[in-house]
């Protein structure tokens, strides 16, 4: 396994590399001029070149990225042309409310979806499973942005139980864990009972059923862990979208989080942060998916790496 990690680890730095080409070409192309925002609406043309001279923003495109890719690999992602401080600075402060709030989406969501989603699987065709698939569509149509604002309408507004912005106790990441899980619930609930429906149908549960053993033994025992894999395969992919999808979320409830940092990048067209968050973005996801592989050997120990 060692020598398998030490290849996939590797295996990610062209992989950034390529990010981190698309990703400046692509901040480049965004209409506006960043100078101009950072000078003001009032500076005149020459106060305006002064401030892009002074970002480096006068220099032809191939120098602006050599200098973006050796501060980078040297860990440094410059100076935030809106706030005037280190991008990693920046993002140090914005890194733990969105990795709370995932991980407290990830929690009932994960939880949620699984129950629903075995229910479903064991009373296949009958009410449990038609009420759980039922849930689940609506949590999938049911878009984030107007989920939030129906929660804050009814728990904050009319009956007043919990807070709508900030992120100063644990009230406060109930409703956005809530908005954001939702879609992830549904989600693991249907791929969850499609992955037990089909273990369900094994020779060897219907052996262990033949034996007389308890239906839940049958069902936490046998089936749970044959049916993990595809299922921690989804878990790994939604975890890396609630990671770096709650930009609506984090802007429906003003989080202070990577989103809402992400989001406001992008209207003062703030090259060094947006760099650098699609960056971290997609670095997450690679770790996700590398973290996902790990785990199926220990789910089923027969799988080797190579």
């Amino acid at each position: 396994m060692a020598s398998y990690l030490l290849k996939r680890l590797f295996g990610l730095l062209p992989t950034l590399l390529i990010v981190a080409v698309l990703v400046f070409l692509f901040v480049h192309m965004l209409p506006g001029d960043p100078a101009r925002l950072a000078a003001g609406p009032d500076a005149d043309p020459q106060t305006v070149a002064l401030v892009r001279q002074d970002l480096g923003l006068d220099k032809p495109l191939p120098a602006q990225f050599a200098d973006f890719f050796g501060r980078m690999l040297h860990g440094d992602f410059g100076t935030s042309l809106r706030s005037k401080r280190a991008v990693s600075t920046e993002i140090g402060d914005r890194f733990m409310p969105t990795l709370l709030l995932t991980l407290a989406s990830m929690v009932w969501s994960v939880l949620i979806g699984m129950a629903i989603g075995i229910t479903s699987a064991v009373y296949r065709n009958r009410w449990p499973d038609r009420l759980g698939m039922t849930l689940t569509v609506s949590g999938i149509s049911f878009p984030a942005f107007a989920l939030g604002m129906l929660l804050m309408e009814i728990f904050s507004v009319q009956l007043g139980w919990l807070p709508t912005v900030g992120a100063d106790t644990w009230r406060h990441y109930i409703l956005p864990s809530i908005t954001l899980g939702a879609a992830v619930a549904a989600v693991m609930a249907r791929f969850t009972r499609a992955s037990f429906v089909e273990v369900i149908q094994e020779d060897f549960v219907r052996t262990a059923r033949a034996k007389g053993l308890d239906e839940r033994v049958v069902i936490l025992k046998h089936c749970l862990r044959n049916a993990l894999i595809p299922v921690v395969t989804m878990m790994g992919l939604q975890f890396g979208f609630l990671l770096g999808g709650s930009i609506v979320v984090e802007a429906v409830f003003n989080w202070p989080g990577l989103g809402r940092l992400l989001v406001d990048s992008v209207s003062m067209r703030d090259y060094p942060v947006i760099q650098a968050l699609v960056l971290l973005f997609s670095l997450e996801f690679i770790v996700i998916n590398l973290v996902v592989d790990l785990l199926y050997g220990l789910i089923n120990p027969t799988i080797r790496y190579r």
